[in-house]
């Protein structure tokens, strides 16, 4: 019994302090950002800095990368973009296929996606517009370009490969040479 009042007597003296204590701190300081928030037209610049042929219809593009088709749809209302690769088509699509999609999802397709819409296979960025960077946009244009590329093989990003393949230094110089087409912007 003695215990019990003990352990309930500390109980309220730490939970009461807590909201004390917590008042004490100072909040956590927000980091300032790094560029400018991505808006369509600078969008529209960087995409037309990696493809000088890059076409804009409202708020959507078309582009070709590593001779890639890419359509990148951005929705400035709700703060939100996505780039996409065409794959192929959904039909035909087995089990043991989507069961190894949906694992790529998770461990090697990092920030991109497969994703299954309008009855065909696409690789996928989805990302709030706003606070997307520059080094981002185009790290997920990389990665969603090699998830056609290993379509079938290593169902993979290729950001990070664990091993040591070739694949790392493939990714690596696709997204030097996108990086280097935008820096000025």
């Amino acid at each position: 019994m003695r215990a019990t009042l003990l352990t309930c007597a500390l109980a309220v003296t730490l939970f009461g302090a807590m909201p004390a204590l917590a008042q004490a701190e100072d909040p956590p300081a927000v980091p300032e950002p790094s560029e400018p928030a991505m808006t369509l037209d600078r969008m529209g610049g960087i995409l037309a800095a990696l493809d000088p042929d890059a076409r804009q219809d409202g708020a959507s593009f078309q582009l070709t990368l590593a001779d890639i088709p890419v359509i990148v749809i951005t929705d400035p209302r709700s703060d939100r973009m996505r780039a996409m690769v065409p794959i192929r088509s959904a039909d035909g699509l087995e089990p043991d296929e989507l069961m190894r999609l949906m694992q790529a999802n998770f461990d090697s397709a990092l920030d991109a996606r497969y994703a299954v819409a309008r009855g065909r296979l696409w690789g996928v960025f989805i990302h709030p517009l706003s606070p997307l960077e520059r080094e981002q946009l185009i790290s997920g244009l990389v990665q969603t370009i090699n998830l056609a590329r290993t379509y079938g093989q290593t169902y993979s990003g290729g950001a990070q490969v664990f091993g040591g393949g070739d694949s790392n230094d493939i990714y690596r110089e696709l997204f030097e040479e996108l990086l280097n087409r935008g820096q000025e912007l």
